[in-house]
């Protein structure tokens, strides 16, 4: 590559669109739509009796109202279950809109049309619904004892059974000189975008085609559910994903329920049909994440090497399966961590509660899984009186041993392999960044204040497959234009897509405009999750630019009677010694037209002539056009890799904490851009700390939510975000040209664990579950004599 910005943070133009102000959001769309609001169990478990529509109809502005009976062909059917897995034995999935039973608060009931949302939410309020309430399942412990079912026929409430083991477990802990047994929990959260889920589409009755806006993280993925679901040949679906405010996870669910009945409604009506989804619909009815429940039996020798290490635990999956059990594979997978075990075994079972779906949210089960497995060294240095930096240094994975084989099943299918990585010396410098071997020194210098430091090391998997693609096209002014299937919600897609197409055809970035998440212009993609963008999509975006590089360079050899190995792409232009084309030049040389419309296609024309008069423009294997599509599928994901270390002070009288610093070390090998690299740092620890301190979805014995709003969840705001400290260390990935690992999710993986060993260590209090809350912990002070 001849241009330097890949490892420099460049500002595309992108960012400094939203900068400005003008970015173009879902409900910036579609302001002559008719509007669609719906009607929403409030039970969390209950038969519906009958539906009233009547004074609903006498509505003035109303269009229409359906329920399920008014539903036809694919609309009718259950949603899909996208992820099928042999180990989920029973899987359900909702009707978009319920029939005969709700089994969660949120589950659409009946849909509302009408000229705009406020006569749409009125004419809701006037439709009445008799349901006969049904006994609701809430939280694990009510689903493993199974007084009630979910769903009848499901045995036990159970989705889903999975055990995978390397080494005979059981045996090692049994055999180990020293054991322990831990119960640990992580409780409910939610992700909670600055944009809500939002649908709008726009039919044509005259060639029976569809056009669909969504605030998704699956553009190309949702168009093929859509055509399927509808019955419509996906030539005659278009989905476009605007400018996206935040997913998380919670938008790559395809389709939602309302994403199949607003289509269903504008094709039904002919006219175009919007839902915006509000806070309070978001809170309720979007998935959830996080509930877990684990039993742990560790064995472990005098110097704290763990020797065998069996795992069960129970993951709450919520009223359906649409994303199958990719959230408990993940736990399951990914909870070794860093660290080599003598023998590890893992089961869990996937249970049905009467509470909003379980889907991927920011860490997807990786975040549980860091947590039981820092917890449970910290209780074995606890045990041996060793250090707990010690204990895990003892325990990691060397450079020497890469790649790295845990002898698990990915969730994809294939080897847990790790690619690369040096996991002692992200340690070593977490330890030295912090202070870590200087804290007691720290503390006698602050008398009075409790305080703790904690440490958590992490692997995140990353760059998973199947496939991305990108098309990059150089046109007649020197433009480039790179297209991509990948959907954004502000990841820095566009500025790191254009650094990498810049330094592989010389151009500056600000000469490359990316266009995504528009099936359109590219129609085949995975979607955006699991940090796979940069890894998947970026080397798909090197390796076109790569095939167009070669092609400029072929076509400006004939003009410039250079072979083609003395050229180079430098400035805009391809350069031979003494001599330059500019890249605009080479555009119009490789898609002759014969025609002169500027200076450009007249010096083009002068350039062939004199060249060669008697070849041919294009060589007998080209086309027109300095253009090229290439996909890059991965053979197994990359491991990027991290160790965060936390200081709190805790108030000794209103156990109020507070952190007061925080350090991250992470490895996602080359960074393209290290500002959107530690942007996407920042943010997942912001959001690692309010699943530690804040956030937790609850649910009453009735299935009804307690934590409807943002006035009883509780996000963290800056004043809870101390500074942070972020360092990084470089082991690029053998997987791919860029040596790229992702990094989109590290950020939130190990902060509940970090916090936890860090409270603990001001505290003298072992904490098993989180998040934790201050009135919590000052009750945990009351029974362990404050």
């Amino acid at each position: 590559m001849t241009a330097p910005h890949v490892g420099r943070p460049v500002t595309g133009a992108a960012a400094e669109r939203f900068a400005a102000g003008t970015g173009r959001f879902l409900d910036d769309l579609g302001s002559g739509a008719a509007a669609a609001a719906f009607v929403r169990s409030p039970h969390g478990h209950a038969r519906v009796l009958r539906i009233d529509l009547a004074d609903a109809e006498r509505v003035p502005g109303l269009i229409a109202v359906f329920t399920y009976r008014d539903l036809t062909g694919g609309a009718r059917e259950p949603l899909p279950v996208l992820i099928p897995h042999a180990a989920l034995h029973s899987p359900r999935t909702g009707l978009p809109l319920a029939d005969d039973v709700v089994r969660h608060v949120g589950e659409p009931v009946v849909m509302v049309v009408a000229v705009d949302r406020y006569v749409a939410e009125d004419a809701c309020r006037l439709v009445g619904v008799d349901y006969e309430p049904l006994p609701a399942v809430i939280g694990i412990p009510a689903a493993r004892r199974a007084d009630h079912l979910v769903h009848p026929g499901v045995v036990g409430n159970v989705a889903a059974c999975m055990v995978q083991e390397n080494g005979d477990a059981r045996a090692a802990v049994s055999a180990a000189p020293h054991r322990l047994t831990l119960r640990l929990g992580v409780e409910r959260s939610a992700a909670m975008p600055m944009e809500c889920r939002g649908v709008y589409a726009r039919p044509d009755r005259d060639d029976r085609s569809l056009r669909v806006y969504s605030a998704t993280q699956a553009a190309a993925s949702l168009r093929f559910a859509l055509a399927a679901v509808l019955d419509l040949p996906a030539d005659r679906v278009e989905v476009v994903a605007p400018d996206v405010g935040g997913g998380f996870g919670v938008k790559l669910v395809h389709p939602w329920p309302e994403e199949v009945l607003v289509p269903w409604a504008a094709l039904r009506l002919g006219r175009e049909v919007k839902w915006v989804e509000d806070r309070a619909e978001h809170i309720a009815a979007a998935s959830h994440e996080r509930g877990q429940q684990h039993e742990v039996e560790v064995g472990f020798d005098g110097d704290g090497h763990v020797q065998g290490l069996a795992v069960s635990f129970w993951h709450d999956t919520g009223a359906y399966t649409p994303y199958g059990i990719i959230v408990p594979i993940v736990t399951s997978t990914q909870l070794p961590g860093p660290y080599r075990l003598g023998a590890y075994r893992v089961e869990f079972r996937s249970l049905y509660t009467n509470t909003a779906v379980v889907t991927p949210y920011r860490g997807a089960g990786r975040p549980q899984g860091a947590f039981v497995m820092e917890r449970t060294l910290d209780a074995i240095a606890r045990f041996l009186g060793a250090d707990r930096a010690e204990v895990r240094r003892r325990n990691l994975i060397r450079p020497s041993e890469m790649p790295y084989d845990q002898g698990l099943t990915f969730q994809d299918g294939r080897p847990l392999v790790y690619d690369s990585g040096d996991y002692p010396a992200l340690l070593d410098t977490a330890l030295t960044r912090s202070g870590w071997r200087d804290f007691a020194t720290r503390r006698e210098r602050e008398p009075g204040k409790r305080l703790g430091i904690g440490i958590a090391c992490y692997v995140e998997g990353t760059g998973m497959g199947p496939y991305e693609g990108a098309r990059v096209q150089v046109d007649t002014s020197g433009h480039v234009t790179v297209t991509v299937g990948l959907t954004t919600q502000g990841q820095g897609h566009g500025t790191v897509f254009a650094q990498i197409a810049a330094d592989e055809l010389g151009v500056e970035p600000r000469d490359v405009t990316v266009v995504s998440g528009d099936t359109r212009r590219f129609p085949y993609a995975a979607g955006t999750f699991a940090s796979r963008s940069a890894v998947v999509g970026g080397n798909a975006v090197a390796l076109a630019a790569r095939e167009v590089r070669a092609k400029a360079l072929r076509v400006a050899a004939r003009a410039l009677g250079a072979p083609p190995d003395e050229l180079r792409l430098a400035d805009g232009a391809v350069v031979a010694n003494a001599r330059a084309i500019p890249l605009a030049t080479v555009a119009v040389l490789a898609n002759p037209l014969r025609y002169a419309f500027d200076h450009r296609t007249r010096q083009a024309t002068q350039f062939a002539l004199d060249a060669d008069p008697d070849r041919p423009p294009l060589d007998a294997d080209d086309a027109p056009g300095l253009d090229a599509t290439a996909f890059f599928s991965p053979i197994r994901s990359t491991f990027s890799a991290g160790v965060h270390v936390a200081v709190v002070e805790i108030d000794p009288d209103t156990a109020e904490i507070a952190l007061r610093d925080y350090v991250v070390v992470h490895d996602c090998g080359r960074p393209i851009n290290p500002a959107v690299v530690e942007g996407q740092i920042r943010g997942g620890v912001a959001q690692g700390i309010g699943g530690a301190l804040h956030e937790r979805i609850v649910y009453g014995d009735d299935g009804r939510l307690r934590t409807g709003s943002l006035a009883d969840l509780l996000l963290p705001t800056a004043h809870d975000v101390p500074e942070i400290t972020i360092d990084h260390l470089v082991t690029p990935s053998p997987l791919n040209p860029l040596g790229v690992k992702g990094v989109g999710e590290g950020g939130v993986v190990p902060v509940m664990a970090a916090i936890a060993s860090a409270i603990e260590d001001a505290e003298g209090i072992v904490l098993d579950r989180m998040p934790i809350t201050p009135a919590e912990l000052w009750e945990l002070r009351q029974k362990h004599g404050g």
